[in-house]
């Protein structure tokens, strides 16, 4: 069996295939800021009591701080629902981070576990070897009811990663490669499994990147088995036990990429399919954005730092930097990156959604141009309909901040 059928397998107590229609007990499930307050309405009309409250986690973080009247209203409505109902775990202003980031940090997330998340990136949590995937906002105030869900099955796709990155290539050039060669279709409501050597080698923030992009071919989840590096992790931060569960190489399909091949891409505008490698796209940029649950970890902050130190952003570009979390944000000030950020005269932020999905802090004008680390382009994400966004790298977004249009990172990194 796959990654995928092993945990769903273990957690119904039975053996399960693909396009079985199964019933599964939760781990813990996850909403935010925007997902929350509909699942909070929902879940009051069952006039039941919560399953778990310790289980039920409430991140805000999309619209975080308060942007107008109408989200400090939806807050002030959550904060009063999570008090009334007694829910352990809620994060926000100065105690939390973007969503899947802070699940990680936080311990909710390890191998074996079935994790909800009433967001579409939930995904990300399947580099730890967790089965998670990102549901609506009626289906968790079900899973708040009952602590169950139904699935059907998915079938498995194999990547086979072999070899090393060049210098300069990151996991995000290597997912984004994949959805280009499959489509944003190809994975539909399939699990994608990732493995090989280049895999291994990787740090856990490039896994995370990869399987957080898992969803945007249409999978519903992106898996990794888990090893030393996610076991080390997860000493003295994980919630409770865990038991990882391991794949017997059994796919429904298979393709194989060689790491060595993998070279720096981006995304054009307007589907994350459209993908093209940047020294083929000469295009010129008006704002350079580093952030996100893609690529907001302090692994993408140091190489952008690397790429930005003694140097200066261009002169018509405005760059944006923000932490995917607290904890990120404080590592990267004790290691001075986010001096070398000021210093290169980018704007840097605190953690938030914000601008990747065209909230706040970094939202598109008319005819823009930007060149982003986070994980969808479609039309009017980061802001004006007739706005355009380029998903890219940590270390392309930083050298085509410096140089004022999309650039090839790795002559920077020589």
């Amino acid at each position: 069996m796959s990654l995928s059928t092993q945990i769903l397998s273990r957690a119904c107590g039975r053996k399960v295939e693909p396009g079985d229609i199964i019933e599964v007990p939760v781990d813990y499930v996850m909403v935010n800021d925007v997902t929350a307050p509909p699942a909070a309405e929902e879940f009051d009309k069952l006039g039941v009591e919560p399953w778990d409250r310790e289980k039920i986690i409430i991140i805000l973080d999309h619209y975080m701080p308060n942007v107008n009247i109408q989200s400090a209203e939806m807050t002030r409505v959550l904060r009063e629902w999570a008090k009334k109902r007694g829910i352990k775990h809620f994060y926000f202003e100065g105690r939390n981070g973007v969503c899947h980031q802070l699940m990680i940090e936080e311990g909710f997330v390890a191998p074996g576990r079935i994790i909800l998340g009433a967001d579409s990136h939930t995904c990300s949590y399947g580099a730890f070897g967790a089965f998670a995937t990102g549901i609506g906002s009626t289906e968790a105030a079900g899973v708040f009811a009952t602590g169950e869900i139904w699935f059907k099955v998915p079938e498995t796709q194999h990547f086979k990663v072999e070899g090393k990155l060049q210098e300069g290539v990151m996991g995000k050039d290597l997912i984004l490669t994949i959805i280009g060669d499959i489509g944003v279709s190809g994975s539909l409501y399939k699990a994608q499994e990732f493995s090989g050597s280049a895999i291994s080698s990787m740090s856990l923030s490039d896994r995370i990147t990869i399987c957080n992009m898992a969803v945007e071919a249409g999978a519903k989840v992106g898996l990794m088995e888990p090893d030393e590096k996610v076991f080390e992790y997860l000493k003295g931060r994980v919630k409770g036990e865990y038991h990882p569960v391991y794949s017997d190489g059994v796919f429904e399909e298979e393709f194989e990429y060689d790491a060595s091949e993998i070279v720096p891409v981006v995304a054009e505008p307007h589907l994350p399919e459209n993908v093209k490698p940047v020294e083929e796209v000469d295009v010129e940029i008006d704002q350079a954005y580093l952030g996100s649950c893609t690529n907001g970890r302090i692994e993408d902050l140091r190489i952008a730092a690397r790429i930005l130190k003694g140097r200066k952003i261009h002169p018509d570009v405005r760059m944006i930097v923000v932490p995917a979390s607290k904890k990120v944000y404080e590592m990267a000030l004790k290691e001075g990156l986010i001096d070398i950020f000021l210093e290169a005269e980018a704007y840097v932020g605190g953690w938030t959604c914000g601008a990747c999905i065209g909230a706040y802090m970094g939202v598109l004008g008319k005819g823009e141009r930007c060149i982003s680390s986070t994980n969808r382009n479609f039309i009017g994400r980061m802001g004006h309909p007739d706005s355009e966004v380029y998903l890219a790298s940590p270390a392309t977004v930083a050298a085509s901040a410096v140089e004022g249009k999309i650039t090839d990172p790795r002559k920077y990194l020589r």
